[in-house]
């Protein structure tokens, strides 16, 4: 797929691709309140949170156009099916609109697809059946073209909302140094799921997309939303540069390493 040279902007259209994330381990209710305040402010597309946060969510958003999203199983994915189906149900319940669910990596790689579809499914049944949409999380540093490849088809076939790439928190040990690192979503993935899936499913790039420049580039690539932390320097920057409430059609550079292949970083 040519990278696209340019794309149609506007700060509603670029705020409303965004699940602002409140997933860090050491959040306080205090920061996560000042997070949902800043969803709020910004009238992104969600706030992005864990479930015991949701009646905090509410409290602040409730009667604003910004959803509630909750991540299940996260961030590794390992949790019996029952117990995802489960706290997939109660989130539902108590107000969530949208649900990110981690797969098992393992049975992924294993390559015991039976199983994976089965959860997902699962999953997905109860989420809509409480008038939700689920987004399924690959956690693609682990995987392979392969497994992306048979995973889109996967929720293609079943008809989920959205595939997302990663959890932001898939670290990968080094072998040689020990050293743990990160790439989260990456633009040849990118592709290869918008070119993966059918035309109905949408696509979450997480992990990585931090300036404007990004969250431009992963829109033209076919991503509908992003995971971020960088809400607001993008949003400010995208005011900086004229960006208002009106489209405008906006330029893309690419440079050679994009193009080839590097991550979003």
């Amino acid at each position: 797929m040519a990278a696209p040279s340019t794309t149609i902007v506007s700060i509603p259209i670029l705020a409303k691709m965004i699940d602002h994330s409140l997933l860090h381990p050491t959040m306080t209710d205090a920061e996560i309140e000042a997070g949902l305040q800043l969803s709020l402010k910004y009238n992104v597309a969600t706030a992005c949170i864990k479930p015991y946060s949701i009646a905090q969510a509410k409290k602040v958003l409730d009667g604003s156009t910004v959803k509630i999203c909750a991540v299940i199983g996260f961030p590794h994915g390992n949790s019996a099916t029952k117990i995802k189906v489960i706290e997939a149900q109660e989130a539902v319940a108590e107000g969530a609109h949208e649900i990110d669910m981690v797969v098992n990596v393992g049975k992924v790689l294993g390559g015991d697809y039976e199983y994976v579809k089965t959860e997902i499914s699962a999953v997905d049944f109860v989420v809509k059946q409480g008038g939700a949409i689920l987004k399924v999380i690959f956690e693609n540093d682990y995987l392979g073209d392969k497994e992306i490849i048979s995973l889109c088809k996967m929720c293609t076939d079943l008809e989920v909302a959205f595939v997302k790439t990663s959890t932001g928190y898939g670290f990968v040990k080094d072998s040689a140094s020990g050293m743990y690192s990160y790439k989260g979503a990456t633009f040849p993935q990118l592709r290869l799921m918008r070119e993966s899936c059918g035309v109905k499913i949408q696509i979450k790039a997480a992990g990585g997309v931090r300036s404007l420049d990004d969250l431009i580039k992963v829109k033209a690539l076919g991503v509908t939303r992003v995971g971020a932390t960088a809400t607001v320097p993008m949003l400010e920057e995208a005011m900086k540069r004229g960006i208002r409430e009106e489209e405008v059609e906006v330029e893309i550079k690419w440079n050679e390493e994009e193009v080839g292949g590097a991550a979003i970083y």
